[in-house]
């Protein structure tokens, strides 16, 4: 017998963590258990004859929002060129309306509920007796929804939760997983109750054994895998165990792997946050899940959260500079109108995070917001991805221009390319959620918005929106922000070809060429590259002359000198910022003569 598991994943990078897990649970003598995986940016017809091609007894899909309507194309394709091939699906897409699911999709003969691991495994035992599974055998299995012969569908109820030391590893070949994504499960379920999220359906957290956690990490540490996600809803729900994991990836450190982890930020406690502070820049990014500020909308998700003592831990750690910090706004929430979301984007910007991901509510199926739609007029799309449309409190209008912020946000600050052009812009606007609605309105307005550009042409867009909307306001100065700007490109890349509207070199060209040549500045400036010849070190670094003090300039708003006048910086490429991703660059102390 072969059973295929089938998972449509968002990118390539990514890995299906269910997929394997649930290969690694199973077995059967006769049965041949294999994984199929493919992305969202495959075409239906080459899935389709793949899996076609392998002509399995049964093929079963891992379901999620975003790959459900291709399953759901390829079971009823399936359905009709294998018809004798058992289709079943699971995964949170299936699992709260397994009955619709079926009633919907005649291919479809058997949806797996809940938590997989062990339902799988029963299902292919009783496969290994007898098959195609029917009646009693699959009636005495928890946890499955089915279709009969007589096209009856029966529910077998919730199976109840397993052990989390009893699920497998399922990352004992690492060579699979090569250059990809790794994601990790060390517990279940979730203390809080978010409205507007599934895993408040199971508030009972369950964890795996320490012991296995360690063994399983190292596992890990040791292949240098490039990042490891732990997809724990609230990781630091238990502060001992948070501690031990994160002194043991300190202390396991191999200076490559990065690990993430989505956390409640406000319940982190002195010890955590000394712990986090000692970490090796990039080794661990932090996802924290702000969603809004305002105490109505809180308490009608039912989500607790001490924004000031979140604030304040924020800003501690975004001074140590070594921990990603990745913050989410939910736009669409009840109680929520656009001057209050902006209320809530100022107040997140304000804490400058690494990324500020402006996020739109997900109507989910089986979650309790999705039962609150009438009484907070939800309208939102009924195919996957279910996002709202239009609240009591935002029209489609507001959530179309939030749409259009969203993209500015992205591509000016999330990008990190960006940084001290904005924080000198900031210094024009009344508050930053005015920058981006007007950036927001630049692009609209000049149709430029939903097209792809090149670096250089995103550095000439904003300079072009700074010109275009600040050029008559009192204090704003093109010539600084064109030094910004460069400051800010130069300092992302080493780029060989200038822009037009970078400050003109030319008088110093001399003075650069004499500087790379002077042994004392080698040896002051480039002792890394001590065994670089003098053409090579010119091309791996860069020297720029200002007029202003670039970054003063930008905190102030204003021009302002090194106090000598003209000043020159040499950038470094050899070793990125874990934050922005950004060379390094020093002020010369001399002046270039």
């Amino acid at each position: 017998m072969k059973i295929v598991l089938a998972a449509i994943n968002a990118k390539y990078i990514h890995s299906n963590l269910a997929v394997y897990s649930l290969k690694d649970s199973a077995w059967a003598e006769g049965v041949d258990i294999s994984i199929e995986e493919f992305t969202i940016n495959n075409y239906i017809d080459e899935i389709l004859a793949r899996l076609y091609k392998s002509r399995p007894d049964i093929l079963a899909f891992s379901c999620y929002i975003w790959n459900i309507s291709m399953v759901e194309e390829l079971a009823d394709l399936l359905g009709k060129v294998l018809p004798e091939t058992s289709i079943w699906v699971g995964g949170p897409e299936v699992s709260y309306d397994a009955g619709d699911v079926l009633k919907r999709n005649p291919a479809i003969d058997l949806v797996m509920c809940g938590e997989g691991e062990e339902t799988f495994r029963e299902l292919v035992e009783a496969a290994a007796k007898q098959f195609p599974l029917e009646g009693e055998l699959l009636s005495d299995i928890a946890g499955i929804v089915f279709r009969g012969r007589d096209g009856r569908i029966t529910d077998t109820g919730a199976r109840p939760p397993l052990s989390m030391d009893l699920l497998p590893f399922p990352y004992k070949n690492m060579e699979l997983f090569k250059n990809r994504i790794i994601y990790y499960e060390s517990s279940r379920g979730c203390p809080f109750s978010c409205s507007y999220c599934l895993s408040s359906i199971d508030r009972h957290v369950r964890f795996r054994s320490m012991d296995k956690v360690k063994k399983e990490l190292s596992v890990f540490l040791e292949a240098k895998v490039p990042q490891v996600k732990f997809v724990d809803r609230t990781f630091n729900c238990r502060h001992d165990r948070t501690l031990e994991i994160w002194r043991f990836i300190r202390d396991k450190d191999n200076g490559v792997t990065n690990f993430h982890f989505e956390i409640t930020a406000d319940l982190l406690n002195e010890e955590e946050l000394e712990l986090l502070e000692s970490m090796r820049p990039g080794l661990v990014q932090l996802e924290i899940g702000v969603q809004s500020v305002n105490p109505d909308t809180l308490q009608a998700i039912q989500r607790s959260m001490d924004f000031e003592k979140l604030a304040g831990i924020v800003r501690r750690l975004g001074k140590n500079r070594n921990i990603h910090q990745h913050l989410d706004l939910i736009a669409g929430l009840p109680w929520e109108d656009m001057d209050s979301f902006a209320q809530s984007f100022n107040k997140v910007y304000s804490l400058e995070p690494s990324q500020l991901q402006l996020g739109f509510l997900k109507v989910l199926k089986g979650s309790p917001m999705h039962d609150m739609q009438e009484e907070y007029a939800l309208v939102y799309r009924t195919r996957p991805v279910y996002e709202v449309m239009s609240t009591r409190w935002m029209s489609f209008d507001d959530i179309l221009f939030l749409k259009e912020i969203e993209e500015m946000v992205e591509v000016y600050y999330n990008s990190a390319q960006f940084c001290q052009s904005l924080k000198y812009l900031e210094h024009f606007f009344e508050h930053p959620f005015e920058l981006f609605s007007r950036l927001a309105f630049f692009y609209r307005n000049g149709d430029f918005a939903g097209r792809h550009y090149s670096r250089f042409e995103r550095y000439e867009l904003l300079r072009t929106f700074a010109a275009q909307v600040l050029g008559d306001v009192r204090g704003f100065l093109q010539e600084l922000f064109d030094e910004i700007l460069t400051y800010d490109l130069y300092l992302r890349e080493n780029v060989k070809s200038r822009p037009c509207w970078a400050p003109d070199q030319t008088p110093w060209k001399k003075a650069v060429a004499a500087f790379y040549s002077n042994p004392a500045m080698i040896e002051r400036y480039f002792k890394d590259y001590r065994d670089k010849n003098y053409r090579q070190i010119r091309n791996l670094t860069h020297v720029e002359v200002f007029h202003w003090d670039i970054i003063e300039s930008a905190q102030a708003g204003e021009g302002r000198t090194s106090g000598k006048g003209l000043g020159a910086m040499v950038f470094y490429y050899d070793h990125k910022d874990c934050l922005t991703y950004g060379g390094r660059a020093i002020l010369l102390e001399e002046e270039l003569e």
